[in-house]
């Protein structure tokens, strides 16, 4: 079964690619259809996901997959939330993962409560007028720390601490990111969704 993902992120393709490899579903991304991106006009991770997914769909003739992921800090009420990738550009710097972690960190300079959550609403359609949409949202409750560490992932992982690993996102080996990460939490329940809705006899 081959399934577009609406998304031109590498980083996303690779993390999701292996995660829904137990399914034997192939996913090709957009920009490689020669589609380009969705507008995401929504303040929720769901309605965004949806309105990608909805439109890759459309572009295609293909089943799609979504993800719309952000940062939520407490301290800013949950933002950046759905504008996260841009999150650096309201202070003037170009966007970018880099920029980001970097804005973020000067950001929260002076504040205590550094709770954040990295949360990932994947949507998967059969059809860009699926009435049935399948929802999966994956949580992962940490702190921002006050420097980066590790080499490893993509996005907010350097500064994303994980209590229950004493460690960032950043300085896990990849598989265990990935098992326990909120877009791997999410895939393992949309790995479930897909099976049970779309393959079973």
């Amino acid at each position: 079964m081959k399934i577009v993902l609406a998304s031109n992120n590498r980083g996303k393709l690779a993390e999701l690619q292996a995660m829904l490899a137990p399914l034997g579903v192939e996913l090709v991304r957009q920009a490689d259809l020669g589609v380009g991106e969705a507008e995401e006009p929504h303040c929720t991770f769901v309605e965004n996901a949806l309105a990608k997914a909805r439109f890759a769909a459309e572009h295609t003739g293909l089943p799609a997959l979504a993800d719309d992921a952000g940062l939520c800090v407490h301290a800013f009420g949950g933002l950046p939330g759905v504008q996260t990738a841009y999150y650096a550009t309201q202070f003037g710097y170009d966007k970018g993962d880099d920029t980001n972690v970097r804005a973020l960190l000067e950001q929260m300079q002076g504040i205590a409560d550094r709770r954040a959550a990295m949360v990932s609403t994947l949507v998967a359609v059969r059809s860009p007028q699926d009435p049935e949409p399948l929802i999966a949202v994956g949580r992962v409750k940490g702190e921002i720390a006050t420097e980066r560490r590790g080499s490893g992932g993509f996005g907010f992982d350097p500064v994303m601490f994980i209590p229950e690993f004493g460690k960032t996102f950043a300085e896990l080996p990849t598989e265990v990111k990935n098992a326990h990460s909120h877009r791997g939490r999410a895939a393992q329940q949309m790995l479930a969704l897909m099976r049970e809705h779309w393959l079973s006899k």
